[in-house]
């Protein structure tokens, strides 16, 4: 019977070597993460490149086995397996599982030597993306035991058997195929069903590599209200010993994506809403473990979201399982990201193949992503057909679910890239990169005007906020008060269009960026309604949960902001109970109702006041306090900035570098000067390139026009120096001397004088 022995505990672990004879190292223990720390710290150095694991093996210590696979959860991103100094295996790609026999390899002791490598690659994705391309051995690694007969582990990772169910009425027909390699005569193969509560429903005992259960009156898998898991079990019989056995939960479901009605569970309509996930966390990069999953799972619940989009790559076996029983509907996805390779084809098709492989078991996936903003340099022949050759593979492969993209905002209507997959999403971020957050429901309307017969989705939307706060929030000012604003009215716009197929904020965590020096706080992308660490929701946080959880709460918001210098300051309370009541220093301050769950009340400041929001039996508390002056502590001051806004010169009526690029070119000269600008741009890029700079590629588009000319109207909503900041995702610097010389430029624009 099958044996799986965890390896993860005591490895040696040499930092910046693809030589497997260094020993000068460090014991560690798996999951292991190399850039848990300079991953997250910004200035987009982070070690990218080999590192060594080292372990010994000896075969008396060791199960009595026919046969000895090692097994590796995730290596990000490609990784080398020796045996004794002997080379064993390649494998490409960092988010998946992949085995290796070694059974020849393992003699009395065996020395096995992984070099794991996330250095730049024109192959292998992902390479540029807006995420830490952690390196490590960060997933587990174990080594299977098993008999000559079993079920087959050199297929990508898979595990085994593959369970095909089919709602019909209140029955199901659930086909389960099963993968065994090396049967003899006289084996024979035993298929169980178990209920929830494991207790045995059928048995079949047969020859075939395929059994058929019929399920009377089945139970259904139907999402979050009822995520009901049946288990099937294959095991390789010779009389009554079992020689291997695998299992794997299943969930009988079906479900339709409608253009007009959305996501349909179950013949039931069913909105998908909720949130995107990076499988990070601060100080441990992407090194997590089963507690880490648990608690996100918990988070996300709480949240009351009904769909995780887990991107950009496969996610650890482990979550998907939590999504199972949390009845969470996921959308699953390779890291083809960003920037199309010409030379990474065969690495997508292999990274679905593992995906699809792995996953197929799992009720929660309804959808398999081809590609994340991949169209953002343009669409052209061989990108098209990269997705037109993935799509197929996916239809070859699962017939049961669909395949899916998110398009960037620069993505035309009549891009032919958007009619490949089953159904479309888009990334949006009006109201934060550019135009304004009323733009985005309008959008969507035209899309589906455009295409009637396409289900659209929302695959991001979100605004990045830190422990900022003012009483004036404002695009681009990274406070908690704009995010909380912003979420309130994308809310309102996106979740009252029931053609929406599903919508993912962007994101539920912050995570590691390394590139990004926003915010005050480089290395991170700030979007997350929680932060990286898990230890602080965001107000935006409680906004989704009056509008998601069926479990009554109130939430007074802005804790954080305590300091305030107005005489009278607007208060929000979120609540999904009907009526909430706002108390300052025990003193009602009135009643509201809101069938937007957002409550809103103008509350005196004078000295310092205890406010108390009310809902039912609920409540809860916070204070504010009546200062001359606005405390400094809540305003944004760049940590390690090259310029900080308040150190470049505004004169009145002339632009600097603190404006808005959509407000600079408003005007002639300013549209100039952009073009002035995005060809020095252009410049320092292919000067990056052709000093060969081992670090995240940029993008590789001409900011003066074209393509290029709608990303900058994007990013319209961004004051210059906040641009040139975010140009550190690029492999773009400026100096201060180049700051000031552009803001000179800058003070000699007039702004256009305001008429009435």
């Amino acid at each position: 019977m099958r044996n799986v022995i965890n390896l993860n505990k005591d490895w040696l672990f040499v930092k910046d070597t693809a030589d497997i004879a260094v020993r000068e190292g460090e014991r560690v223990d798996l999951p292991h993460c190399f850039n848990a720390i300079d991953g997250q710290d910004g200035g987009n150095d982070y070690f990218r490149g080999s590192c060594l694991y080292v372990k010994t093996l000896r075969r008396a210590e060791l199960p009595a086995a026919d046969l000895y696979y090692l097994e590796f959860r995730g290596t990000n991103s490609s990784a080398d397996l020796y045996a004794n100094g002997e080379k064993l295996a390649h494998h490409d790609g960092g988010y998946s599982t992949w085995r290796v026999n070694v059974t020849e390899a393992l003699g009395d002791t065996c020395e096995l030597a992984l070099i794991v490598d996330n250095s730049p690659s024109d192959s292998v994705y992902p390479q540029m993306a807006d995420f830490t391309f952690y390196g490590g051995a960060y997933r587990d690694v174990n080594l299977i035991c098993t008999s000559r007969a079993h079920f087959d582990l050199d297929y990508y990772g898979a595990p085994g058997l593959m369970i095909t169910p089919t709602v019909n009425g209140k029955d199901a027909r659930v086909e389960v195929r099963s993968f065994p390699v090396g049967l003899t005569e006289g084996l024979t193969l035993a298929y169980t069903l178990y209920d929830k509560d494991e207790n045995e429903l059928q048995r079949i005992v047969t020859s075939a590599d395929t059994a058929v259960f019929e399920i009377a009156d089945v139970h259904l898998w139907h999402g979050r209200r009822d995520p009901y898991l049946y288990c099937c079990e294959v095991e390789i019989l010779a009389g009554d010993e079992v020689l291997d056995n695998v299992c794997s939960r299943f969930g009988c479901r079906s479900f339709e994506i409608d253009p007009d009605r959305g996501f349909i569970l179950n013949g039931e309509e069913y909105p998908l809403r909720g949130v995107s996930r990076h499988q990070d966390r601060w100080g441990v990069g992407n090194a997590l473990l089963p507690e880490h999953h648990r608690e996100d799972i918990d988070l996300i619940l709480e949240v009351g979201a009904t769909t995780i989009r887990l991107a950009h790559y496969q996610h650890d076996q482990y979550f998907y399982d939590l999504c199972d029983e949390s009845g969470l509907v996921i959308w699953a996805e390779i890291p083809y990201i960003s920037k199309h390779m010409p030379l990474g084809r065969e690495n997508t098709i292999s990274q679905m193949k593992e995906l699809i492989a792995q996953n197929y078991n799992h009720p929660s996936i309804v959808v398999w992503g081809l590609s994340n903003e991949i169209s953002i340099g343009g669409s052209d022949e061989d990108l098209l057909e990269n997705h037109r050759i993935l799509n197929d593979l996916v239809h070859e492969m699962d017939k049961t679910r669909k395949t899916t993209i998110a398009a960037v905002s620069m993505c035309k209507l009549d891009d032919p890239y958007l009619l490949i997959p089953d159904v479309v999403s888009y990334n949006h971020y009006f109201g934060w990169y550019g135009g304004d957050t009323s733009m985005n429901g309008p959008w969507f309307d035209k899309f589906h005007e455009t295409h009637p017969t396409i289900p659209i989705g929302c695959s991001e939307y979100g605004c990045e906020a830190l422990n900022w706060h003012t009483s004036e929030p404002k695009q681009g000012d990274y406070t908690e008060e704009y995010q909380a604003y912003y979420h309130e009215e994308l809310i309102k716009q996106l979740f009252t269009r029931k053609y929406m197929w599903a919508t993912h904020v962007w994101n539920m965590f912050d995570f590691g960026a390394d590139a990004r020096a926003e915010g005050g706080e480089n290395g991170q992308n700030h979007k997350g309604l929680v932060t990286i660490d898990r230890k602080y929701k965001k107000d935006a946080f409680y906004a989704y949960k009056a509008w998601l959880s069926d479990i009554p709460f109130v939430h007074l918001c802005g804790k954080r902001y305590v300091d305030r210098v107005e005489d009278v300051t607007r208060v929000t309370v979120y609540s999904n109970l009907p009526e909430v009541e706002l108390f300052a220093n025990g003193e009602s301050v009135g009643k509201k109702t809101a069938e937007d769950h957002f409550f809103y009340f103008d509350v005196k400041n004078e000295g310092e006041t205890h406010l108390v929001a009310k809902a039912g039996e609920l409540s809860d508390e916070g204070t504010i306090r009546k200062v001359a002056e606005r405390n400094m502590d809540y305003v944004l001051v760049e940590k390690g900035a090259v310029l900080n806004w308040f150190d470049i010169d505004a004169p009145e009526g002339r632009f600097s570098l603190n404006d808005k690029i959509s407000d600079i070119i408003a005007t002639k000269r300013g549209k100039l000067w952009l073009i002035g600008m995005a060809l020095k741009l252009k410049k320092k890029m292919n000067a990056g390139k052709k000093k060969g700079e081992k670090k995240s590629g940029g993008f590789d588009v001409d900011l003066s026009g074209g393509n290029g000319a709608d990303m900058m109207q994007m990013l319209g909503g961004f004051s210059v120096l906040r641009l040139t900041s975010m140009m550190g995702m690029m492999n773009v610097s400026f100096t201060k001397e180049e700051l000031l010389k552009m803001n000179k430029k800058l003070n000699r624009i007039k702004r256009p004088v305001k008429k009435g």
